[in-house]
């Protein structure tokens, strides 16, 4: 049963009051941590001009949790216990939300490490229904983040990587603090597979590419020390899972056409269309993405070096740039918006990565063969020259191949329409 709480915390209704709130916090074996994050929470709840529910969804835990749990909602009004029997933060989401009564439903991680001050910006554009989702985000320029390099380094590889291969605009897709409104959860939610920690960025990107607006809260936010994620494992089942929803999409097996149809917000009225850069500006920032890939590309490789030696590092620094110059130069340099065939475009824009790096290796090669003494020089004066032309190949097949059907549609149509007005 929900009570209605005073900003002062004092019980204002003794009957049951549906909540607005929903705030779920999955568990799995956090005995220790458990207590004093709920206690926490609760009080700043009070303090919400909302009736609200915090609901521990404790998904098989081997050690005290559930004991904790239960006396400490004995104790506190408004807290109920979701016993699963199967782990998986994805899994506990999933059914506590498609169960839950309430107008707007939250996630938080048990440590808070987000500051609780974002709650409030978080969960107001959905209530006003200013917005369909709302995440926190600790990669915003006004964000305040403690974490080691390491976290920071993993953090932003894999949304550079989310913001390539899925084209997301979103910041950070795993910031353990998010919310969505209820109907639009009862929608989305039986689509997404994740029963883990892709789960939150599977949603996210399901939402996006329905045409849903999602809210982002610049957060404060403090590293776990004590965090026992596997980030190994986490990265592999992450990779999994951006792979899955490629093949998805590509198929069409997930309905987006149909969710943006019926519960995506609708073009604006009377948009101003977008003019495509002539050729000279598209080589202009073609050249600066260029730039600015070869240093990103530098910076990945020294970081990863240590952790992974030379040939991963160099494979994951390349992949890493390469998807992000093909996101870059799809929006910049050649204007194009919106989530439609960004899957075939950079699986296209491999392609062109593949042949440039080709052209630069077989250079080297023809070199060695015609003068096997050839001497730094000679071999850095061929890979400069192989570089240029690998350069000026690589912006040929963008702009003839890649790029070339969606600069020269035009909205002849309501489907065409329907394309050109994705990104809003």
């Amino acid at each position: 049963m929900t009570l209605t709480e005073s900003a002062s915390g004092r019980r204002d209704d003794p009957g049951p009051v549906a909540p607005t709130l929903d705030v779920v916090v999955p568990v799995h074996d956090e005995e220790t941590d458990l207590e004093p994050c709920l206690r926490r929470l609760h009080a700043y709840l009070t303090t919400l001009p909302w009736p609200f529910r915090i609901t521990v969804a404790e998904n098989a835990s081997t050690d005290g949790t559930l004991a904790v749990a239960e006396r400490v909602a004995a104790e506190l009004p408004g807290i109920e216990v979701k016993v699963l029997l199967e782990p998986g933060r994805g899994r506990a989401l999933r059914e506590v939300w498609l169960a839950s009564d309430a107008p707007v439903l939250v996630y938080m991680d048990v440590d808070l490490s987000t500051d609780l001050a974002a709650l409030l910006p978080l969960v107001a554009p959905l209530i006003s229904g200013h917005s369909d989702l709302a995440i926190g985000t600790r990669l915003s320029r006004s964000s305040r983040v403690v974490r080691g390099l390491k976290r920071e380094v993993i953090s932003r590889s894999y949304n550079l990587l989310l913001r390539g291969a899925l084209a997301t605009s979103l910041s950070d897709a795993q910031c353990g603090f998010k919310a969505i409104r209820g109907d639009v959860a009862r929608r989305l939610l039986p689509l997404v597979e994740d029963t883990g920690w892709f789960f939150d960025t599977e949603l996210l990107v399901l939402a996006e590419r329905s045409g849903l607006r999602i809210h982002e809260v610049p957060v404060d936010w403090v590293d776990d020390p004590d965090s026992r994620v596997d980030i190994v494992k986490t990265a592999k089942a992450d990779l999994a899972g951006i792979a899955r929803m490629l093949r998805a999409f590509a198929t069409g097996r997930l309905p987006v056409a149909e969710l943006r149809a019926q519960i995506g917000r609708q073009p604006l009225p009377d948009p101003v269309p977008g003019v495509p850069p002539g050729l000279v500006a598209q080589l202009l920032r073609f050249a600066v993405i260029g730039v600015l890939s070869t240093l990103a590309y530098l910076l990945i490789f020294l970081v990863l070096h240590p952790a992974l030696g030379a040939q991963a590092a160099n494979f994951t620094a390349l992949l890493l740039t390469a998807i992000a110059n093909t996101a870059a130069n799809r929006r910049i340099t050649f204007g194009i918006r919106g989530s439609t065939g960004a899957a075939v475009q950079h699986a296209q824009g491999l392609v062109v990565f593949g042949l440039g790096l080709a052209l630069t290796s077989a250079s080297l090669a023809v070199l060695h063969s015609v003068a096997p003494g050839a001497s730094r020089t000679a071999e850095l004066l061929m890979l400069v020259a192989a570089n240029a032309a690998a350069t000026l190949l690589r912006f040929v097949l963008f702009r003839g191949w890649v790029f070339r059907s969606r600069r020269a549609a035009t909205p002849v149509d309501g489907a065409a329409v329907l394309d050109m007005e994705t990104a809003r």
